[in-house]
């Protein structure tokens, strides 16, 4: 009896650490769009928040952005938001055409070496957090991410 009880209390506690663990406080995000409106992932506090860092020059991140876009359109009322996070190196030149090419409806800001290792270190793009209401992250997905798969994420946290 003594053994069961230790080793569900054991048990527990592991659990309880590993979930702590899984939900790492999402680092500062405050950068400007384009159009120079401020994008702060801090006042975002209580929305599900996308955070997808890509590139113009990137198959799969151009491939995913309708997805994206699909699912945000959908999902915004209901306190989603994304937020792209461009790294091209060529700067506003770059990204503000091919921002209005494709309609991105979401917010786009420019990213940089800082806010990438503010991030962890972003290695592979496109990589994408998904952050809780509580400004947790929850999932990081390395790689393209499918309609079903975004949304199955953020459905799970609304």
């Amino acid at each position: 009896m003594h053994r069961s009880v230790a080793a569900i209390t054991l048990l527990a506690a592991v659990l309880f650490h590993a979930s702590a663990l899984s939900q790492k406080r999402a680092p500062g995000l405050s950068l400007k769009t384009s159009e120079g409106v401020v994008v702060d992932l801090a006042k975002l506090k209580g929305k599900v928040v996308v955070v997808n860092f890509w590139a113009t020059w990137c198959g799969p991140c151009r491939a995913e952005i309708p997805a994206f876009m699909e699912v945000y359109d959908r999902y915004r009322k209901q306190g989603v938001e994304i937020i792209g996070v461009s790294l091209d190196e060529g700067g506003w030149e770059d990204i503000t055409p091919f921002v209005k090419r494709y309609q991105i409806s979401y917010s786009v800001v420019l990213g940089n070496a800082k806010v990438s290792r503010t991030w962890g270190g972003i290695e592979a793009i496109p990589t994408t957090f998904i952050i809780d209401k509580n400004g947790n992250i929850v999932d990081q997905h390395v790689g393209m991410l499918s309609k079903d798969a975004l949304t199955a994420k953020l459905k799970a946290l609304l």
